[in-house]
């Protein structure tokens, strides 16, 4: 089934994932598209403010669509997205950690322009397995809604 803009209420939508990151992976990110040193070079990344290996925060946002994507979003009449409206970087990203997002939605709202869709905002916040928060993300997408030209 295909989800719509009504499938959308605000409130809690679902956690997802774990996915498993390796350091293996955080080197190839790195070194293919965020080469700073904490991100390739343990021993200069210890020297950093982050006191050991961590990957990108672009890595941690690729391993968060992947999640949202098998969760909801690749199942759902999306549109695309206009952008992300917040992102913050809170806790590094490490070796064996296991990432799970938990996404809510904030807003559902039609659009004024192309009535046919609707504006779904969600808020991604990203954990690791202990529970800290990695990541947070605010981002809307334009979704087909079911019964167009209804408010």
């Amino acid at each position: 089934m295909t989800l719509t803009f009504e499938d959308f209420p605000p409130g809690r939508l679902g956690t997802y994932g774990p996915c498993h990151v390796t350091r293996d992976e955080i080197l190839a990110f790195a070194a293919e598209f965020d080469p700073q040193p904490m991100h390739l070079d343990e021993e200069a990344a210890r020297q950093t403010m982050l006191k050991g290996l961590s990957g990108s925060g672009w890595h941690l946002c690729s391993l968060t669509m992947r999640m949202m994507f098998d969760g909801f979003i690749g199942r759902t009449a999306s549109l695309g997205s206009p952008g992300v409206n917040e992102l913050r970087w809170l806790s590094p990203l490490r070796p064996g950690d296991d990432v799970t997002i938990d996404v809510d939605v904030t807003e559902a709202r039609v659009s004024r322009s192309r009535p046919e869709t609707g504006i779904v905002t969600f808020k991604v916040v990203a954990r690791n397995a202990a529970g800290q928060v990695l990541c947070e993300m605010v981002s809307p997408i334009i979704v087909k809604r079911r019964e167009t030209g209804r408010d």
